[in-house]
């Protein structure tokens, strides 16, 4: 009997897009469920794991996917793994001499890692460096939502 290779219907990029945006919605809840917060991590590194097998993914990318795994793990409390992301995304976007963009969002998910764990030094450390990056972004709507973000860490 011949076997039948089907093609799939959705592509690596379409999917891992899906699952970011799906985890953006999934992120701006201000009353998420724990079954939202579990579902969120597994659509996070379901985006991130499609991202790898895209042929052309590029170091941005992948630093837009570590910075997310790191705010999902964040945000349900879960500091030494936020941080493990954190870390993973300023090697890529530090290495990679990625836009100053990704390098200060890079740093800004250090410094939310740091909140969540507790470290006042190294998350105003982190802040301090991010800020230092947000000051070379040339977009200002970029600038913009950085500067928030930065500032929500600070409150």
């Amino acid at each position: 009997m011949e076997e039948i290779i089907q093609k799939p219907s959705f592509t690596h990029r379409e999917i891992a897009v899906t699952c970011f945006n799906k985890v953006w919605d999934l992120l701006v809840l201000e009353n998420r469920t724990e079954k939202e917060s579990e579902e969120m991590v597994h659509l996070c590194h379901s985006s991130f794991w499609h991202w790898t097998k895209v042929q052309e993914h590029t170091p941005t990318n992948l630093s837009i996917g570590y910075w997310q795994l790191s705010r999902v793990y964040a945000v349900t409390g879960k500091g030494e793994t936020a941080l493990h992301y954190a870390e993973k995304c300023i090697e890529i976007s530090t290495n990679a001499e990625l836009n100053p963009f990704y390098i200060a969002y890079a740093y800004e998910a250090a410094a939310r890692a740091y909140k969540v764990l507790r470290e006042a030094a190294k998350c105003q450390e982190s802040l301090e460096t991010a800020f230092h990056f947000t000051s070379q972004v040339v977009d200002d709507e970029s600038k913009g939502w950085l500067t928030k973000d930065l500032e929500d860490i600070q409150s």
